[in-house]
Parts: C-alpha cells; sequence; structure tokens
C-alpha cells in the first residue's frame, strides 16, 4: 500500500538527504516565493513598440532581454523598469521615445509578482525556528520587491544576480551566499522549483536541496526529495532538524 504524501516525503529525505546540521533554508524567487499571474511577453511588448512605429520583432527583443538580465543587471543593477527597458533599447541600438517607454512601463507593472498563498507561512515558520533564511534569484530586486515586503524582514538577505555579480547558474551565487549568512555547504538546504538551478547545481557544491514541484511536473526525476507545497517543505526540514 502507498504511503500517504508526508511520509513518502518524509521516507526520501531520510534515505538521501541529509538535514541534521541544516542551520539555513535557501528559497527560489520565481515559482517557489512568488509568481506572475499572466505574465507580459515579448510579443505583447513588440506589439506595443509596432503600433508606435519602431520595428522591433519580439525574437530580437527576447534576445536582448535575456542579455540585459543575465549579464548587463549582475553587472550594473538597475533600480526600476525605465532604466532596465532604456538599456535593453540601448542594446537594440533603438530609441524609444519617453512616452512610449512609459507605456510599456505600465504594461509590465499591471502585471506584478505576487506571493504564493503558502510563502508567508514557510518563511515565518523557517525564521521563528531559528533558521538563517534568505531568497536566491537572478532576477532584478525591483521586480519582486513589492511582492515580498511583508515577510521581507524574516530574511537575512536578498541574493539577486547584482549582489552577487552572476546570475544563478554561476556557482559563485550560492558561494557567495553561503559565505554571507556564515554557513558551509552541507549547513544550507535550497529550496527552489527548477532542478537544474535550484537542485543539481547546490548539490554538486554539497548543499542539501529540496524540488518544490508544485505541478507534479519532475515526476520520476532524480532529486534528494520532491514536495508539493513549499509550508510542507519547510516543516520536514524543522522535523528532521528537531529530530537530531
Amino acid at each position: 500500500m502507498m504511503l500517504p504524501l508526508r511520509d513518502r516525503v518524509i521516507a526520501k529525505i531520510l534515505e538521501a538527504c541529509c538535514v541534521a546540521r541544516v542551520k539555513a533554508i535557501l528559497f527560489d524567487l520565481n515559482g517557489t516565493l512568488a509568481y506572475i499571474e499572466d505574465p507580459v511577453n515579448m510579443e505583447r511588448i513588440s506589439e506595443c513598440l509596432f503600433s508606435r512605429g519602431y520595428e522591433v520583432s519580439f525574437q530580437p527583443l527576447g534576445a536582448a532581454w535575456s542579455f540585459v538580465s543575465f549579464i548587463d543587471y549582475p553587472r550594473y543593477g538597475y533600480r526600476d523598469w525605465f532604466s532596465f527597458l532604456s538599456r535593453i533599447f540601448w542594446r537594440l541600438k533603438v530609441r524609444v521615445d519617453e512616452k512610449t517607454l512609459g507605456a510599456i512601463v505600465e504594461l509590465l507593472e499591471s502585471k506584478p509578482y505576487s506571493l504564493y498563498p503558502d510563502a508567508t507561512e514557510a518563511v515565518v515558520k523557517a525564521k521563528e525556528h531559528g533558521f538563517k533564511t534568505a531568497v536566491v534569484t537572478t532576477i532584478a530586486h525591483f521586480k519582486f520587491e513589492k511582492a515580498i515586503q511583508p515577510i521581507r524582514r524574516y530574511f537575512d538577505f536578498v541574493m539577486t544576480g547584482y549582489e552577487a555579480r552572476c546570475d544563478k547558474s554561476n556557482p559563485k551565487m550560492y558561494q557567495r551566499i553561503l559565505e554571507i549568512l556564515g554557513v558551509q555547504p552541507d549547513e544550507a538546504i535550497m529550496i527552489g522549483d527548477e532542478p537544474t538551478l535550484d537542485i543539481e547545481l547546490p548539490k554538486r557544491l554539497g548543499m542539501n536541496a529540496v524540488l518544490l514541484d508544485r505541478k507534479g511536473e519532475f515526476r520520476g526525476r532524480f532529486v534528494d526529495a520532491s514536495v508539493y507545497d513549499l509550508n510542507e517543505a519547510v516543516e520536514i526540514i524543522i522535523r528532521q532538524c528537531c529530530r537530531s
């Protein structure tokens, strides 16, 4: 007979993930703590530009967006949509007037990040049980700062690409947050929804990792442990540490 989900998850962690020494819990942002409902895609922005006389198709726009997100932002940092978008159009060698830029900013700001329903309880519970906590993401801080404001005080540090001076696929981001929190790799556990960046990379560095698989998309893939709920992940970590 198949065990209940909670017991199966606990069994996986006991078998493959040593959390007894964990002192810090690291949280991914997008898909883990927060999400955007119906995010604005490159096609919509491109349509806005074409309607105002700017011939910017969505593929070059997407390429420039990625370049600024993963290379320019970690180097220079941007505090708002205006400076972020201005860099993108600079990359494209397109001069966009302020009115058009404002219209795109308004479109993007109409689709902000929101916390998942289980995020607040999970983060608060982790902090109340004495864990050091941090957000680890490449995403520019201005894009999500309002969303996490209700729980910001429960994080010891918010690590974005700019603080790390690199994107999340660079091990230096994890090494930097471990240094800031003052913990060893095996004293930290990463919770995230992306198998490569949030699970495989931290594990290669000697960290523990739990996959947050909200939609059951990665069933059958090897991970230390997988859960469908963020609060469940934190509860399991707390339980295992308290047993030790």
